[in-house]
């Protein structure tokens, strides 16, 4: 692995970060971090859209927690000014911006604020079924109870939620699990294809 940390250092000894208009007309392929794919031979990411807690385990010892020593490494090489994050969970899209080049650590924070602090418009939530608005809701409900510290063997009447956050939409699936290029997914998304635009699974 001794190359392949060298590879992702931080830091800005790289060559010029990518502006949008620099990858079409390049149209470079990014390649991701290999903690971004899920496949590091000794870190797995363990982030949360729902509280933005970013850690990570080793798969050969999962009861101890390490801490996001590479959330400064750029999140592909080359380097991009900026990425596209689509779910299948999701009817949004995170876009995530530095100048100096997108490092992991901006792909949590930026998927973490777009859904912890942007809330469902009556439209969006008007377009799911009635048994998904259920869903919601009640995810609404727990979300604010667990951070109300609430939840207790006496649980006082729930309180009534009448705004969903992007997080609640979710539901049980906060917690990352890779990045991957699908372009026909990100055609039938967004419209066009680009190589930094990705695809975000989640898991329970």
């Amino acid at each position: 692995m001794g190359d392949n940390v060298g590879k992702w250092a931080a830091g800005g000894s790289y060559g010029p970060v990518l502006s949008q208009t620099e990858l079409y007309l390049l149209q470079t392929d990014l390649e991701l971090h290999p903690i971004l794919l899920g496949k590091h031979p000794s870190f797995t990411l363990a982030f949360s859209v729902q509280s933005g807690n970013a850690s990570g385990f080793n798969s050969d010892s999962r009861d101890r927690e390490l801490p996001f020593a590479a959330k400064d490494e750029p999140a592909t090489l080359p380097r991009v000014s900026q990425l596209y994050i689509i779910t299948p969970q999701s009817p949004w899209c995170t876009v995530v911006k530095n100048e100096k080049g997108v490092t992991m650590n901006d792909i949590c924070q930026a998927v973490w604020k777009d859904y912890a602090e942007n809330y469902v418009t009556d439209t969006e939530f008007a377009s799911v079924s009635p048994r998904l608005q259920e869903h919601i809701k009640r995810m609404a409900t727990n979300n604010l109870m667990n951070a109300n510290g609430q939840w207790g063997y006496y649980t006082p009447q729930p309180p009534q939620v009448n705004r969903f956050k992007r997080v609640d939409w979710l539901r049980e699936r906060i917690f990352f699990e890779s990045l991957r290029r699908h372009d026909s997914y990100a055609v039938q998304r967004l419209g066009f294809k680009a190589p930094n635009i990705f695809v975000m699974d989640l898991s329970n």
